[in-house]
């Protein structure tokens, strides 16, 4: 049975896509069957592994709505044990069509059901809102990573998000935990990325993970050649970071 972890935050900006991709391709250097599901209209866990989100093919939105499997829709990506539920900016239609849809909180949950123990871990990259599509992720999901990005504004917002776990927790996922909270965009030069890791770590003592993603010029040169991190520069301070996340995840479980 795999493990279901959902990646979000509804601030943009804070790293969720990257962690998502390059946390997946992690795992699965790790050897673990992994599956990204991209729940993100703008689709960029797609783009991270240089699929396609301009194509006609079938993605998560034809599965949502129940017109295509989860097995329909599967792409295999460039790491041996990693595939992929597609996304392209059609899902943003489904947050309309899934409104008054029976059972709408669930639909992901019942898409994942048919292959989710053919993996380890599956990890899901939610969008930048508190919308349907990340409540649906929340429901399908065992537990939540949450990106905070090493700024001022970083901790505005998490008290909204913490709200909307409690709601799902309470009303429809009672399984569902927090895994962690993942500093993001860390940069040691700079006195504030310091004073918020410390302010975080202080509020939320046991729910911060040791590991810190850096502030990276290849992070962020990655995704414009189709490629996580440790593809495209293994030796990275960023492909070095997610290594040690992914390792920190599979040691301590959910």
């Amino acid at each position: 049975m795999a493990q279901i972890l959902a990646i979000a935050n509804q601030k943009g900006g804070v790293g969720k896509t990257t962690t998502a991709v390059n946390l997946s391709a992690s795992l699965a250097a790790a050897e673990k069957r992994t599956l990204l599901v991209d729940m993100d209209p703008q689709a960029n866990s797609c783009s991270g592994f240089g699929i396609s989100k301009e194509s006609d093919d079938l993605t998560v939105y034809h599965a949502l709505l129940g017109e295509a499997s989860a097995r329909d829709i599967l792409v295999h990506s460039n790491l041996e044990h990693l595939d992929v539920l597609p996304a392209n900016p059609d899902l943003i239609g489904a947050e309309i069509e899934l409104v008054s849809a029976l059972a709408r909180e669930i639909k992901l949950q019942g898409v994942l059901r048919e292959i989710s123990d053919d993996y380890d871990y599956v990890i899901i990259d939610c969008p930048p809102s508190l919308g349907l599509l990340t409540v649906n992720a929340l429901t399908a999901a065992d537990a939540v990573l949450i990106p905070l990005q090493c700024e001022y504004y970083a901790m505005e917002g998490l008290s909204q998000l913490m709200n909307t776990i409690r709601l799902i927790q309470g009303q429809i996922n009672p399984r569902l935990t927090i895994r962690g909270i993942v500093l993001t965009m860390f940069d040691g030069r700079n006195n504030l990325s310091h004073q918020v890791s410390d302010e975080i770590r202080n509020h939320f003592p046991d729910k911060v993970f040791k590991t810190v993603i850096p502030r990276n010029v290849r992070l962020s040169e990655a995704p414009s050649h189709g490629l996580p991190v440790l593809l495209y520069d293994i030796s990275s301070r960023g492909a070095t970071a997610y290594l040690e996340l992914a390792k920190e995840i599979i040691e301590t479980g959910i």
